[in-house]
């Protein structure tokens, strides 16, 4: 449970960066932002799936890129529904949902699931000379 919640977190962050990088973007504050994760991560969970599997055949001919369209339309539909968020376009959208995806992602990648921060532990073993493994 904790680590729905600091996902909930890091994507409320990720919007706020978004709007601090883009002027087409616009947040009311905090709470706006937090309401609008809430309401995109409600979407990716239930629409994001079909959308999807409908436009599987172009997004397997785009190498996966329409995804982000597919994202992109989601913010958009939140900036229709949170009156603290407003999207100016679809392009804004598009390089949005990019720089929240980007650091949804980073922060995300941290996190374990069950909402505990882990570092990346490597451990290297030489083999023959050389080579490490």
């Amino acid at each position: 449970m904790a680590g729905l919640f600091l996902r909930w977190f890091i994507l409320t962050l990720a919007i706020m960066v978004a709007a601090y990088f883009l002027d087409g973007i616009h947040v009311a504050g905090f709470a706006s932002a937090f309401f609008a994760a809430a309401l995109l991560g409600i979407l990716n969970a239930f629409f994001r799936p079909v959308l999807f599997i409908l436009t599987l055949p172009i997004n397997v001919m785009t190498l996966g890129l329409f995804t982000f369209v597919i994202n992109a339309l989601l913010l958009l539909m939140v900036s229709g529904v949170i009156g603290g968020l407003i999207v100016d376009g679809f392009g804004t959208a598009l390089l949005g949902s990019l720089i929240i995806s980007l650091v949804s992602w980073l922060l995300s990648s941290f996190i374990n699931d069950r909402g505990r921060v882990e570092s990346l532990n490597i451990e290297l073993h030489r083999k023959r000379g050389d080579h490490w493994e």
